[in-house]
């Protein structure tokens, strides 16, 4: 399809399809005979770039637009397209992504920088490699350290819980147990509608949009069960459970229960930490807390949340009931003494 001009908004933009590639972008003029000089500069551009080899030529702009096209995972993208703009590809270095990090996010870390310009970046040139349109590229990670993460405790969850009834805040208590006791995110439990809910068969469904759409069903406890009923709410099924839009709504009316209730200030992520965290110190194994959770994968769960045990008595499991050496020597003397009878 050769490339036309159709307008949108006072702009006039171009689009099709050209030696295999497809290009769509705008021509940022009101103009449409300059419009017109600029999609046939970008066609002749393109032809020229089947016989001058298929990199030659080839912008980031035209990268993402591809990698979009395909469906592919559009989370960080638009950041980093407004970075780009129509940078050629052949100017592009491992080095250039890792100074654009910097430059996007400057007050970001490296795990950040690394998750958010690095690896979509790399894929979207990666993606257009695999059409045959330029070379691969390999870009070194930032070293991450990761800083300790401060899990929930179920007491803290208590806590804060009793405290935001106490402020009238029903519905933030119950945006926190639920959040604990599902492992859901932030995001997710603000997007919770009343239809998703079944108080009765004690479940909900989560909807997790990024990076791609996919969903789960998680058990509510009955703790949980008991603070998302005592909402005040008519429940009608397009009616968010707890109120709020999203994170940003939540963080002043959160900082203000843990004030009051003279706990420490956790976010709320800290109760998907406290999710994994206990479970795991619960004794269940990481992949059925994985599964439970809504991580993917178990090494995930082990990396991030297993978190040590302080207590140096907790050895004495191993042993059983009986925790003394004392108990377990005469065990054993009295196994010789009955042999030595028999």
């Amino acid at each position: 399809m050769p490339i036309e001009l159709y307008k949108r908004g006072d702009f006039w933009h171009y689009r099709g399809t050209v030696s295999g590639r497809r290009l769509r972008g705008s021509t940022k003029t009101t103009d449409r005979k300059i419009a017109e000089r600029i999609a046939a500069e970008i066609e002749h551009k393109a032809w020229q770039r089947r016989f001058d080899g298929p990199g030659a030529g080839l912008t980031m702009s035209q990268v993402f637009t591809a990698y979009l096209d395909a469906q592919k995972p559009e989370r960080f993208l638009l950041k980093l397209a407004e970075h780009w703009k129509d940078t050629p590809v052949e100017q592009v270095r491992p080095e250039t992504i890792r100074q654009a990090a910097r430059r996007i996010y400057p007050h970001a870390t490296e795990p950040t920088w690394n998750r958010q310009v690095i690896k979509p970046t790399q894929a979207a040139i990666n993606y257009a490699a695999e059409l045959g349109w330029c070379q691969r590229i390999s870009v070194k990670r930032f070293t991450e350290n990761p800083e300790t993460k401060t899990p929930a405790t179920i007491e803290w969850v208590l806590a804060f819980h009793e405290q935001a009834k106490s402020d009238g805040l029903p519905h933030l208590g119950a945006l926190c147990m639920f959040m604990f006791g599902t492992a859901a995110r932030v995001g997710e439990a603000c997007r919770l509608t009343w239809q998703n809910v079944d108080l009765a068969d004690a479940t909900a469904t989560l909807h997790l949009l990024k990076p791609t759409p996919w969903s789960r069903t998680a058990h509510l406890p009955p703790d949980v069960v008991a603070a998302i009923a005592n909402i005040p709410s008519n429940h009608k099924i397009d009616e968010l459970v707890f109120g709020y839009s999203g994170r940003g709504s939540v963080r002043g009316p959160w900082n203000n229960v843990c004030e009051r209730a003279g706990i420490e200030r956790l976010t709320p992520h800290c109760c998907r930490h406290g999710f994994a965290t206990s479970m795991l110190h619960l004794g269940f194994d990481p992949k059925t807390v994985a599964e439970r959770g809504g991580w993917k994968d178990a090494t995930t769960v082990l990396r991030t949340y297993a978190h040590a045990m302080k207590d140096r008595t907790v050895t004495n499991a191993l042993f059983g009931t009986k925790l003394t050496q004392g108990v377990i020597a005469d065990d054993v003397r009295a196994g010789k003494r009955k042999g030595k009878s028999q």
